[in-house]
């Protein structure tokens, strides 16, 4: 399996200027080559290099392989729309391959290519990613953020064999609870709602007041809160796949595809509901277990929150509120989201017709198609 490793670049500061040039110039010739893609109608990678390739290295002085690397972000930039030209910002990311990029990794540096040749560069990461470069294969994108420059490269890893299971551990999602899993454990977003609500009030009165000083506060904050979230849901999901490898069990989630747009909440909820980062949780999920050989399913989650996990019983009134289920048939009474983690749990041990897909796989194969 692929996964990315990532790494913080140490230039010195002609480097760093250096850097920044290389990265404009590309981008330049990425603009050149989108408008003249546009205009020629030309949006096919051979097309677009006979049409470019020797206008590029003659008008932005770019090597080979780099105008080759600018013509290929041209061409997959317009795979996602053709429908407007596509333009580039002057210091938008550019992939490099190993023509152009080489890495050392006892000496922890970087051989890159820029506009005055070759350059080594140190860089630093922690033990997990410098542990993946091992694996670096493919392309490697160099960053510019903040300030910084970063290399984001693909690595490949083994992953387990697949398991061979019969039951799964059930996982409802939710705003007021991260994750409950059908044993019973409860992730609670009370923190992170807090944080969330904190970090909101605080961009409200920055925004009001409008100074200097506040838009500098505004943009030292900035991505924290998310930085935040995506570390809660990587505690999650480690934590239960972890769980689901010791006791011999697949991972069943709740397929939550466009629930922003099918449901409604309360004017004072909507900040709740849009930055909830289930769609993050998901890939964590899935690229986590099957690291571990554990299978995925996403499940239609329809009725799993009003249906009973005893009798079967399934009504709108079996949930009087949030935390409470209550059957109104057999008057099995439980907290509703262990109720809906159980039944998720059920529905993928059945498979069809309830199954949805299976992460990491083709979004149209089935559960009774897993490895």
């Amino acid at each position: 399996m692929k996964l990315t490793a990532v790494v913080k670049l140490l230039p010195t500061e002609q480097q760093r200027d250096l850097l920044l040039k290389t990265l404009q110039r590309a981008n330049a010739a990425c603009d050149f080559a989108s408008a003249s893609a546009w205009e020629a109608k030309q949006f096919s990678q051979a097309g677009l290099h006979k049409l470019t390739y020797y206008p590029i290295r003659e008008r932005c002085q770019l090597s080979a392989q780099m105008a080759v690397r600018c013509i290929g972000k041209v061409v997959d930039a317009y795979k996602r729309d053709k429908r407007t030209q596509r333009a580039f910002k002057p210091h938008g990311a550019i992939a490099y391959d190993s023509r152009i990029l080489k890495w050392s990794l006892e000496t922890q540096e970087v051989s890159i290519w820029t506009l005055a040749g070759r350059e080594r560069i140190a860089f630093v990461c922690g033990a997990y990613h410098h542990q993946l470069l091992n694996g670096q294969r493919g392309e490697t994108d160099l960053v510019y953020r903040k300030g910084k420059f970063f290399l984001y490269t693909t690595c490949e890893v083994e992953a387990d064999s697949p398991m061979e299971v019969e039951d799964f551990l059930g996982v409802d999602l939710g705003v007021r609870n991260i994750a409950t899993d059908s044993d019973g454990e409860i992730h609670s977003a009370s923190h992170l709602l807090n944080v969330r609500h904190r970090y909101s009030r605080l961009r409200r009165k920055l925004q009001k007041k409008g100074t200097k000083s506040a838009k500098r506060l505004l943009k030292k904050r900035s991505l924290r809160e998310s930085r935040f979230a995506k570390d809660v849901n990587h505690q999650i999901s480690k934590h239960l796949v972890q769980k689901a490898q010791d006791s011999g069990r697949g991972i069943a989630l709740e397929d939550l595809t466009h629930i922003r747009t099918r449901v409604t909440v309360q004017r004072r909820r909507r900040d709740d509901l849009h930055s909830w980062a289930f769609a993050d949780l998901r890939v964590k999920f899935a690229y986590k277990a099957e690291r571990a050989g554990i299978p995925v399913e996403c499940i239609d989650a329809r009725y799993t929150s009003q249906q009973c996990s005893c009798c079967g019983h399934t009504a709108r009134s079996n949930r009087p509120n949030q935390s409470t289920f209550r059957c109104q048939s057999c008057g099995f009474v439980s907290h509703a989201d262990w109720n809906a983690a159980v039944n998720i749990g059920r529905r993928a041990a059945v498979s069809p017709p309830y199954a949805v897909c299976v992460l990491g796989l083709n979004p149209a194969t089935t559960a009774s198609s897993r490895l």
